[in-house]
């Protein structure tokens, strides 16, 4: 399983997300449910870090965030 599709996983999947989009080194993610978002797995997939509030995550992934966006919408 490729960084992509781990991180689509860790945030429940795709029918859990409701955007995705990246913002130079962070995925923004809003999502429909968040107890079904694994942090721990998000950081297993690469994440520097995770940062919540609400139902909307900013996941950290460095430069190569517009690479993991584009690919987690191709999944989609």
């Amino acid at each position: 399983m490729d960084k992509a599709e781990q991180i689509l996983a860790a945030l429940g999947g795709t029918d859990n997300i409701v955007e995705i989009e990246p913002c130079a080194t962070r995925l923004r993610t809003e999502v429909h449910d968040s107890s079904l978002v694994d942090e721990k797995a998000l950081k297993a997939a690469g994440a520097f870090g995770v940062i919540a509030s609400g139902v909307t995550y900013q996941v950290v992934v460095g430069p190569e965030a517009d690479t993991i966006a584009t690919d987690i919408e191709d999944l989609m």
